[in-house]
């Protein structure tokens, strides 16, 4: 009985013996490892993805108070990567001045910086930011197992953030961004704090939902909600 007593204990210690050594293996993966992998996802992304439509829905709100649409618009965008961005307006709804000022604004600079010019500019890799693996660096999100990453874009700019980035422990494929703008979009209002989730479709990471919270002398504390939806990718032949 005692030796059945000491066998099992001496189970019980190498299956703890080896959790534990998964454990440290997980807690201290190698952070130049992960930026590589980070680039190379983003890199994967480019090559394979020959364009795409989706279904956009975007929300506008005043203030505090996310009950009240100050302003409601879904378009359809199309994605080349030849030529960038160009939306469709489905349905508006909402004062003049946040669907034009707010809204208008938005999508000239989205339909801006997907020109394929500048989207290098405004990638999410280590030739646009510094990033720095976190010491607890393993979190649950959406039932995937991602790492986090500090970033710190290397210049200014309305398409890059400081904060934080969520990537999938297996493939490094980006899942939640989260951080400010480095630079305001516009002279009056503050910079944009931002939230963005990310889902995989065939394989690539693609925008689920998005959160941008402002400020402005003009117009106050402005939310700005966004649903995606309805992909179709194009991917590129042989990809």
């Amino acid at each position: 009985m005692k030796k059945r007593w000491r066998d099992i204990a001496g189970c019980v210690s190498t299956i703890l013996f080896l959790a534990s050594c998964h454990v440290i293996a997980q807690e201290q993966p190698d952070a130049a490892a992960v930026v590589r992998g980070v680039d190379s996802s983003v890199r994967n992304r480019i090559d394979r993805l020959a364009g795409y439509t989706v279904t956009e829905h975007y929300a506008v709100y005043r203030g505090k108070d996310e009950t009240h649409q100050a302003a409601d618009m879904v378009v359809k965008t199309t994605y080349r990567k030849e030529t960038g961005k160009s939306y469709e307006v489905l349905s508006q709804s909402g004062g003049a001045v946040w669907r034009n000022e707010v809204l208008g604004t938005l999508l000239d600079n989205e339909k801006r910086m997907s020109q394929p010019g500048n989207v290098s500019t405004a990638l999410i890799n280590s030739s646009n930011y510094d990033m720095k693996l976190e010491a607890n660096t393993h979190e649950q999100f959406n039932g995937r197992d991602c790492l986090v990453l500090d970033i710190t874009p290397k210049h200014n700019s309305q398409y890059l953030f400081k904060g934080k980035l969520w990537v999938d422990a297996q493939d490094y494929a980006i899942v939640q961004l989260k951080g400010t703008a480095s630079k305001s979009a516009f002279f009056l209002a503050s910079a944009a704090e931002v939230v963005r989730q990310y889902d995989k479709m065939s394989g690539l990471p693609m925008a689920t939902h998005a959160q941008a919270v402002s400020g402005s002398s003009l117009l106050g504390q402005t939310v700005v909600k966004i649903d995606y939806t309805d992909y179709q990718l194009q991917l590129t032949p042989g990809s």
